[in-house]
């Protein structure tokens, strides 16, 4: 261990589960600001591109954000980056980003601020080349004695080093007896490239060789046959190192001879630029980077060199000079100047921690405090401790990412929506199914307290809900002032909504022109969708909910639909969706249960929502604190999975479609050509039915788009009903389990991960996927059964859904046996809880986790477990009082 540390300058942590490599660090003047001082540049194997500036933090400031100028996400994993005079038309300094298919070259300009934020920095993008094979590192330099410029040499995968000058692809050629890249490095003096085979060899090539050499190997492509013919490839010289190579690096210390140094397992290397052994020091420890620079010393070179064991040792040739103390074991390792110290040691982790830190001669030690023997007042340091508490309170409470002096300068958004339907509707469809459609006036107010300029308000719906405008450019408002929008939202589809709330964002700049976001929601009620109706007494889909509370008159629960009812009856309410079934609500006489009916599973869910927020409301007004919704089951597995089976089909309808019509414009466009040859040959022959083909496939064609386009709409509407039926099933495990605000939240991330479907990623393989990940983390069976990683994987639609069902069902079960929905890994365990009567925990099935039994076994065994409810007495004596919870029993005592 040393005595001494690094001592740390500054310091960053890079991400969260990002990897870095050797290759993922340089540094300079990437900017072109012409100050003398470097900036930092870092990829990762993530595609995340970072730049800093770093500098020291004072004592009351924060200086990560102001140190980070430029933070990018490429699309493609970072391999290296390096700077250089990549681009012809420019002498100044670019960035070049090599990934595994493509090579970037990119410009960093920086523009200074007019607001507090400071200077702004921008990535452009200058020219890039696809690479047809894998890249695996790259070099760079005046390759054959070019000045002012720089040239790339990137080797692949498979030994082929494909050389590019600068926006022109020059040529490429392979290695001869290649098994597996190693390090790549460039000799200006000797204009030749230093690499190690997999025969543990070093072995130089000169540029001049490879430019007029051609490669005997059948793996050459047949583009650059042209472009490489002349001798075979040889190697200038070879010299045997008998161990792996790690990096090597030609440092530019000296006009009259080069070092090339090769970093091994075990020793390090200084090699002539001929090919002679210069010096070899055997290690005793494992290293894992290193940095040759220019010695003071002449003719010497220094080695920076860190280790596994967290230790940076400083060598002048083979002689160890210094050792100092890191925090982590780097994989890369630079030296930089920066405004306050030149000659910082830059070194970057595998995991991320980016560290510019000095060798001090200070060691650190802890010196114990002296005992201060003076007696304590503890008056005083109560009345201290009562003030600093106090302190942090209020500091907590004003806490937030910006300044809250601008307080002043905020936007308050408030939604009103009319408690009155719109006297003249607002809609654009005016009837459907018969039934005028009415429309409701929201009125948005907009106070400000300082001066905003430029606001732009808008107004997001959910299909198939509808505004009379949802964009709005405002006047500039002064301090003080208040505005007030009006517009009116109605139906616009031909199917119910899966939800009646609404969002709205204003956007605006402050008087110091900072961009700013003002944000509210309103819910349109539940007259927007649907009329008062008759109340039928069967149904198809049934849903009973518990209370624990005396009934209520549905008439003082539901004043707005009571009203216009045609029936008197206050236990029963019906709802006629205007684009949906009708939807009824009964209220037990003799019990504390309400029942909700329907022709259509999902059309449940609005009129549900409604009825337990209603009640919620009801009993608060009255003051009652101990009210309470619940369910007891059974979980209505098998309707929620026909909606799922509906959307899924039509998913896979849309892909045939797709399929289909790709083929069939694939074959017109072949019929066009041929026909346009024989229309352009001078000696005219017989089209031969080629223009009666053309026209059938033009039909199709059509047809085709036409029933893709019908598939569309139809899967639009399938979806907005899948999230209506999934809103219903996790209001009813809500209610089952008695979930708690945060779970139920986890619950709706989970099920509800998309607001809208794509072709590239659906509902099936989103659920599946959280559904999956809670299963093996909160949801596992111990903690012992947790998934230590979990896989990352593309997503996919998947063959069926019979995968998902299986999940669905087995998050239910582990929730109904006490499992608690969390993010934290310390809530894993499930808990015991008290059942609700008629609901029995569904067995464990004794398989491995990945066999997939039958699911309708499976549902049929979680659906159809029979739960004894309980009896309830009346004056006719109901004799199937037994009856197992599967709605029959609540039946008969809503009819009793």
């Amino acid at each position: 261990m040393s005595l001494f540390k690094a001592r740390d300058w500054w310091a960053s942590v890079l991400g969260e589960g990002e990897e870095f490599d050797q290759g993922c660090l340089c540094v300079g003047d990437v900017d072109n600001s012409g100050s003398g001082y470097d900036k930092i540049v870092v990829g990762s194997f993530m595609g995340m591109l970072r730049i800093f500036s770093p500098h020291p933090a004072k004592p009351d400031e924060q200086t990560e954000a102001d140190a980070q100028l430029l933070e990018v996400q490429l699309p493609d994993p970072i391999i290296q980056v390096e700077m250089g005079k990549f681009v012809s038309c420019s002498e100044l300094l670019h960035l070049a980003v090599l990934h595994p298919r493509k090579l970037s070259v990119y410009a960093v300009s920086g523009t200074a601020g007019n607001v507090e934020h400071g200077d702004q920095y921008q990535l452009r993008l200058v020219y890039e080349h696809n690479l047809q094979r894998t890249a695996c590192n790259m070099t760079y330099g005046p390759f054959g004695g070019v000045t002012g410029h720089h040239f790339i040499c990137i080797q692949s995968m498979d030994g082929m080093l494909m050389f590019f000058e600068q926006e022109t692809y020059a040529f490429g050629r392979f290695l001869p007896g290649f098994l597996l890249p190693g390090p790549l490095s460039y000799c200006i003096r000797t204009d030749s490239f230093i690499t190690v085979s997999s025969i543990r060899q070093v072995e130089c090539y000169r540029y001049e060789t490879l430019a007029v050499a051609t490669d005997a190997d059948t793996r050459q492509d047949s583009d650059q046959q042209s472009k490489s013919s002349g001798k075979r490839l040889t190697a200038d010289w070879t010299l045997v190192l008998g161990e792996e190579a790690l990096d090597i690096c030609v440092p530019n210390t000296s006009s009259a001879m080069s070092s090339i140094f090769v970093l091994g397992e075990r020793n390090l290397f200084c090699v002539k630029d001929n090919g002679q052994i210069r010096f070899m020091k055997k290690l005793e420890f494992n290293p894992c980077c290193f940095l040759p620079y220019g010695s003071v010393s002449e003719g010497s070179t220094n080695i920076l060199m860190c280790n596994h064991n967290n230790m940076l040792l400083v060598y002048q040739d083979v002689t160890l000079k210094w050792v100092a103390q890191l925090s982590c074991v780097p994989v890369a390792v630079r030296v930089a100047n920066f405004p306050e110290l030149k000659g910082l040691v830059v070194t970057l982790s595998s995991d991320g921690h980016l560290q510019c830190s000095y060798m001090g001669t200070d060691p650190s030690f802890f010196t114990a405090p002296k005992v201060d023997a003076r007696e304590v007042n503890y008056d005083e340091v109560d009345t201290e401790m009562k003030m600093l508490q106090k302190v942090i309170r209020e500091a907590s409470k004003t806490q937030d990412i910006l300044p809250r002096a601008e307080t002043e300068e905020e936007l308050t958004l408030t939604a009103i929506v009319s408690s009155h339907l719109d006297e003249v509707s607002c809609a654009v469809i005016p009837e459907m199914n018969g039934m005028p459609v009415p429309s409701v006036t929201v009125k948005v107010k907009i106070k400000n307290r300082g001066a905003v300029h430029s606001p732009k308000m808008t107004v997001c719906v959910q299909p198939p809900l509808g505004v009379t405008q949802d964009q709005f450019v405002l006047d500039s408002m002064g301090s003080g002032c208040e505005l007030v929008v009006r517009f009116s939202a109605f139906l616009n589809g031909h199917y119910p909504p899966a939800d009646l709330c609404g969002d709205i964002a204003v956007s605006y700049s402050s008087a110091t022109g900072i961009p700013r976001v003002s944000q509210c929601k309103f819910n349109l009620p539940l007259r927007l969708v649907c009329y008062p109706s008759s109340a039928i007494k069967n149904a198809k889909y049934k849903i009973t909910v518990d209370t624990n509370k005396p009934p209520v008159n549905l008439s003082e629960v539901f004043p707005d639909f009571s009203e216009k009812s045609e029936n008197n009856d206050s236990s029963a309410l019906g709802f006629q969706l205007i684009t949906g079934s009708r939807v009824i609500v009964l209220a037990s006489k003799t019990s504390q249960r309400y029942r909700i009916q329907s022709e259509s599973f999902e059309d449940i869910w609005l009129v549900a929502k409604e009825l337990v927020q209603r009640f919620d409301r009801h009993f608060a007004s009255l003051g009652v604190k101990d009210f309470r919704n619940s369910f007891t089951g059974p979980i209505p597995l098998p309707e929620f999975f026909e909606t799922v089976d509906h959307h899924f089909e039509l998913r896979v309808n849309a892909q045939k479609y797709q399929d289909l019509l790709s083929e069939r414009a694939v074959q017109f466009r072949a019929i066009q050509r041929r026909l346009l040859t024989r229309f352009k040959d001078k000696t005219p022959g017989p089209l031969q039915n080629l223009d009666t083909l053309m026209e059938g496939t033009y039909r199709q064609v059509i047809a085709l788009a036409d029933a893709a386009e019908d598939n569309r709409e139809r899967l639009i509407q399938a979806f907005t009903r899948l999230r209506s039926a999934t809103h219903l099933l996790i209001l009813l495990l809500s209610l089952w389990q008695g979930l708690s605000s945060e779970q139920t939240a986890i619950l709706e991330a989970t099920l509800l991960p998309l607001l809208q479907d794509t072709p590239q990623l659906g509902w099936e393989e989103s659920v599946d996927a959280a559904v999956s990940h809670l299963l093996k983390t909160c949801l596992s069976r111990s903690p012992k059964d947790q998934a230590i990683s979990l896989s990352t994987g593309p997503l996919t639609i998947p063959k069926d859904t019979s995968r998902l069902k299986k999940h669905i069902t087995l998050l239910c079960d582990r929730l109904g046996k006490g499992g608690r929905l969390s993010l934290s890994s310390e809530a894993n365990v499930p808990t015991t809880v008290m059942m609700p009567v008629g609901c029995e925990s569904i067995p464990e099935p004794i398989v491995e986790q990945e066999e997939e039994p039958p699911l309708q076994q499976e549902s049929a065994k979680y659906i159809k477990k029979k739960q004894p409810s309980k009896k309830i007495k009346s004056k006719s004596g109901c004799p199937n009082r037994n009856r197992m919870a599967n709605g029959n029993c609540r039946e008969e005592a809503i009819k009793c």
